[in-house]
């Protein structure tokens, strides 16, 4: 038994460019997350951070390193036996930025989570359990997609992932869409099952005010680079590299000078 759960090392990958050549999206990334531990992966767009993600779940093929979860080694592809899908899709579940697109419009919330309880030969009376952990009542229970906020859309979306019963959760700019104070509920939720479950998470974002509050560790990204990881309160308050330190001077806030955003820009090597 290993007491890392999610072992990443040397992932890449690069695409083909219209005139030639190929563009490196990720390289060399390589980090671990314990047993209800929390990683923020940030950088900016085009970064590499969301294609991390998707290869993490599979929807991405790397071209190079190793993905294992509990020691076991996560392969590339899906597999094509029903039985090693659903051992793989427990493995780790994404939750995405917008909701709406992987919601099925015709299935009421309790439907959506029976669904996916059934499938994965879990007692679907469990769907009452899941909604009420993320919050939603009975006339959530009972809606389609389209008649919930985003920030129920959201918490749906959560749900079904946990019904799943997944060691890992990884959520792509899951709370980007989100007004401040529906962000604030839904990083309060995920802390709570976090706690709750022994669940970890892998939080994608480019906003440093969300990763503070919901990480432990942090790695920071620059064209397909790690240029900085380590404790989220240390990087966040000390970082070591010029672009972390960019990031920061960006973030609006008291006594927040744009100048010393554009000054940390300027510093960077090209």
């Amino acid at each position: 038994m290993t007491s890392t759960l999610l072992q990443v090392k040397g992932l890449g990958k690069t695409y083909p460019l219209p005139g030639g050549g190929r563009h490196t999206a990720a390289e060399g990334i390589s980090f671990t997350v314990n047993p209800g531990g929390a990683l923020g992966i940030v950088g900016e767009s085009g970064s590499g951070k969301t294609t991390v993600a998707r290869m993490l779940v599979g929807l991405t093929t790397p071209d190079t390193g190793t993905i294992t979860v509990e020691g076991r080694p996560r392969e590339p592809h899906t597999p094509r036996r029903r039985t090693a899908r659903l051992t793989r899709a427990r493995e780790i579940q994404m939750v995405f930025q917008d909701p709406y697109i992987s919601l099925d419009p015709r299935l009421t919330a309790t439907q959506c989570l029976r669904t996916a309880l059934r499938l994965h030969g879990r007692a679907e009376s469990l769907a009452a359990t899941l909604l009420d952990q993320v919050g939603l009542g009975e006339r959530e229970a009972g809606a389609r997609p389209r008649h919930l906020s985003g920030g129920q859309r959201q918490r749906l979306a959560i749900a079904r992932a946990l019904a799943v019963d997944p060691r890992i959760l990884v959520l792509d700019e899951a709370v980007a869409a989100l007004d401040v104070s529906i962000q604030a509920q839904i990083l309060r939720l995920l802390d709570d099952i976090r706690r709750d479950t022994g669940v970890a998470l892998v939080f994608v974002s480019h906003d440093l005010a969300v990763v503070q509050h919901v990480t432990d560790e942090v790695l920071v990204m620059r064209r397909g680079r790690t240029v900085e990881q380590g404790p989220t309160g240390r990087v966040l308050t000390e970082p070591s590299d010029p672009y972390t330190r960019l990031l920061l001077a960006s973030v609006p806030g008291e006594g927040w000078d744009p100048a010393d955003a554009v000054a940390a820009r300027a510093s960077l090597s090209v």
